[in-house]
């Protein structure tokens, strides 16, 4: 609703982000147990993330029409958007590896018990696409009351990555930045799937 309101400021408290085959549907429902929600329709959990959480990014390139009669552009042409998370991963697992490294699985090495595995880096690229999920908590301010923001990218594949930065005081972590990808015949990018009563025109 327009106006100022301070039960429509937004503060993403706690998140988790999830992923899982291209084309896997997100929940449609919130129930009582979120996780819950996500991982019955096999998707993965991540983990956690470093506390700079998440960056949202939606960039459009526009190309500038020009004529004769105007020093300004008269028109303008949507060339190209890109919509993309970015997010540091700080757990090392089966899940998150290959998601970084850009697909493969881990596999064991030598005898059962050992708790030795092994992931090969492909000596090419190769694309992996895969389904993301972002899912973040937010209490209305004044009030008690919960509100869940759910965003969700069918498609999308992890276009950079960052060092590896292995240190004695800190962290190794998993710098990723995805990017959604056209499923065609004009169907959405990415969703975002609320449960907060503030989008409601008698809110």
């Amino acid at each position: 609703m327009a106006g100022t309101n301070s039960a429509e400021i937004r503060v993403a408290g706690t998140g988790r982000l999830y992923v899982a085959t291209a084309d896997t549907d997100a929940p449609a429902t919130f129930g009582a147990d979120s996780a819950a929600d996500w991982t019955d329709l096999d998707w993965k959990d991540l983990g956690f993330t470093s506390g700079e959480g998440v960056t949202f990014s939606k960039k459009d390139k526009l190309e500038p029409v020009d004529s004769w009669q105007s020093v300004s552009p008269v028109h303008y042409i949507y060339s190209a958007r890109d919509l993309t998370l970015k997010f540091s991963l700080l757990q090392f697992n089966e899940d998150t590896l290959p998601f970084f490294m850009g697909g493969g699985d881990v596999k064991a090495e030598g005898t059962a018990g050992t708790d030795i595995y092994r992931y090969d880096i492909a000596e090419r690229p190769f694309s992996d696409v895969r389904a993301l999920g972002l899912e973040f908590t937010d209490v209305k301010a004044g009030t008690t009351d919960v509100v869940k923001y759910r965003f969700y990218i069918p498609r999308g594949q992890v276009t950079a990555s960052d060092d590896i930065k292995l240190a004695r005081k800190s962290a190794a972590q998993l710098g990723i930045t995805f990017t959604a990808m056209s499923k065609g015949d004009g169907k959405a990018l990415a969703s975002f799937i609320m449960k907060d009563g503030q989008y409601s025109t008698t809110a």
